[in-house]
């Protein structure tokens, strides 16, 4: 059996298969239970200040001096010795090192790396901006206020290295070092040592929630961080193929938490301090509440309750989770916060997650239609995509919750028919972009850049790949690369009242990423299947963005008034043909 069958489409998964076997099998089996924080009673908690440990110089040297090939944690952090063994350690020995596996790639097919070069600066109309700098009330008794960056919360770039400062934002911003009490991060892809310089770890907790292919690794990435260390652990179950591939960052500071839902790793390259690729990111700064005893436990409203209920899932320890409601989330309950929790999921739990919990979310918001919608969706990597997920996709952004597109996909002699019925309605109506072999070869890093970039072949061949809704991919910021995904909704009426909103995360397009609803053999009762962990953000185009004739968007364009479209509309279009090729990373 071809090695990538055995992952049934799941393009992460089989992408870190093939570039790991430049790298030591690091083990198949996967933990089928959350592995909770050890904590120190409520050091963890959210509201709580951290205790510090002990520093040595040589990890402060390490520190200082730390390099751009990324290492592991536990090497930056051993208080004791760096490690001498041949086998890598904690998060490098996972598979996810994507960057030193590209490298290993590179230096068999006998390519060069080329050096960075500073691109061409391009302009583009300043966008309006959703949310400003302001001074928000934390404790109207006492009337002490508080400096809150992004009270209404905000999508921007990421920056990139020699481009204008526009719209965007620069991991050290993000972070905020300085301030910083206690991260939870999580990530597909990390540079440990990168990461390290970007959070003062000597003064900050810090929670990775992480993959860990079985519990050997788990005890092993634990047991080489110092005693009593401000670094812990959470691994989430897997399934046996999937990938932790959310990027979620909870960061608190002494009066208010951070939420930070951005499409790129930990990683510099993500974070443009290479200047070849660029990622989209929402934040929102939450006020810890005057009284926080007094306020019911509703008060998270459903961006909170799910934002919880994904934690929980995930297996973080409890202290940290109930914290939140310490915060306050009023203003974030203008979005919705979606995710995919990798498993099956049966009863009602299948309506919150996946797809349906993306349809079950808009429809929340009233953004639900039984009208056409239009979609543009920017992706990194490409699953073995079908007219079955897109519909699915589709209708979710509609507002349905998974029940619409199993009973066609289900429905007697639907067959062909229906498949070519289902082309024809979506060909105008869902665009997905991701770059060509050209637009990758002519970016500013070219190919070597485009290592998180990824479909396969034997599904882009495939007859039914959906090629023809393929749109080439390409920045408005020219030269660089997309790691952004995003999914731009509009409804399609022709009245003035057309609702509008976007997606901003972490999920591909993939069926790994949203899950597929079947029913139960024996029970007939719903089942959706996810194999990964994903999240993101709903984001509506409010009212105060309207087109100049006081509509709703009725084109991509008008939706920089709150998201920073990274690409350019409507792209040139692939084809039902094989002619024009997208970047295939493991055949290049």
């Amino acid at each position: 059996m071809d090695g990538l069958d055995a992952f049934g489409g799941d393009e992460d998964a089989a992408l870190r298969y093939a570039i790991a076997l430049s790298l030591q099998d690091a083990g198949n089996s996967s933990s089928k239970t959350p592995i909770e924080i050890e904590s120190d009673g409520d050091d963890d908690d959210l509201d709580k200040g951290p205790k510090y440990p002990p520093v040595t110089k040589d990890i402060e040297n390490q520190h200082r001096h730390h390099e751009s090939q990324a290492v592991s944690l536990p090497e930056i952090a051993s208080l004791t010795q760096q490690s001498t063994s041949k086998t890598p350690s904690g998060f490098t020995a996972l598979g996810l090192d994507r960057k030193k596996m590209e490298e290993e790639r590179l230096a068999r097919l006998g390519k060069r790396k080329a050096p960075n070069s500073e691109p061409e600066s391009q302009s583009r109309r300043q966008r309006q901006k959703l949310d400003t700098e302001s001074t928000v009330t934390v404790n109207p008794a006492n009337k002490s206020e508080l400096h809150l960056p992004y009270p209404k919360g905000v999508v921007k770039k990421t920056w990139a290295k020699g481009f204008p400062r526009k719209d965007d934002i620069k991991i050290d911003e993000v972070i905020q070092k300085d301030e910083l009490e206690l991260a939870v991060i999580s990530s597909f892809q990390w540079d440990e040592q990168w990461m390290l310089s970007k959070i003062d770890y000597r003064k900050t907790k810090i929670v990775c929630i992480a993959f860990a292919s079985n519990e050997a690794q788990q005890e092993e990435m634990k047991a080489n961080t110092p005693s009593g260390s401000a670094i812990k652990f959470c691994f989430p179950p897997m399934m046996p193929t999937g990938n932790m591939h959310s990027k979620l960052q909870l960061l608190k500071y002494p009066r208010y938490l951070r939420v930070v839902v951005p499409s790129g790793n930990l990683v510099p390259y993500d974070w443009g301090e290479t200047g070849v690729i660029e990622n989209i990111v929402f934040l929102i700064d939450l006020p810890r509440l005057g009284n926080p005893g007094s306020e019911p436990s509703n008060k998270l409203g459903s961006f909170g309750e799910e934002l919880c209920y994904f934690l929980r899932a995930q297996g973080l320890e409890e202290s940290l989770v109930g914290s939140l409601k310490n915060y306050d989330f009023s203003e974030a309950d203008r979005y919705r916060f979606v995710h995919t929790i990798g498993g099956s999921h049966v009863d009602d739990k299948w309506k919150r997650t996946g797809y349906c919990g993306l349809g079950r979310a808009v429809t929340s918001l009233g953004l639900n239609t039984t009208g056409d919608v239009e979609i543009d969706f920017l992706a990194s990597s490409l699953g073995s995509l079908n007219m079955d997920l897109l519909s699915a996709i589709y209708y979710s952004a509609q507002g349905d919750d998974g029940i619409k597109e199993y009973g066609i996909r289900n429905a007697k002699g639907r067959k062909d028919k229906a498949l070519m019925q289902a082309k024809s309605d979506l060909k105008n109506k869902f665009r997905i972009y991701f770059p060509s072999r050209e637009t990758v070869v002519q970016s500013r890093g070219g190919k070597d850049a485009a290592g998180t970039i990824c479909v396969h072949s034997k599904w882009w061949d495939s007859a039914t790949f959906p090629r023809e809704l393929i749109r080439d991919c390409k920045s408005v910021r020219s030269g660089l690369l997309i790691h952004s995904k995003l999914m731009l909704v509009r409804h399609s009426d022709s009245d003035k009242s057309k609702a509008a909103f976007a997606y901003v995360g972490s999920a591909n397009l993939s069926e790994s990423a949203w899950g597929r609803l079947v029913k139960e053999r024996g029970t007939s009762n719903f089942k959706l299947t996810c194999r990964n962990w994903e999240c993101g953000v709903i984001v509506p185009i409010s009212a105060q963005d309207p087109s100049e004739d006081g509509s709703r968007p009725s084109s991509v364009p008008d939706f920089n008034g709150t998201i920073p479209v990274p690409m350019n509309i409507p792209g040139e279009a692939y084809g039902d043909t094989t002619s024009k090729r997208p970047w295939l990373f493991l055949e290049n």
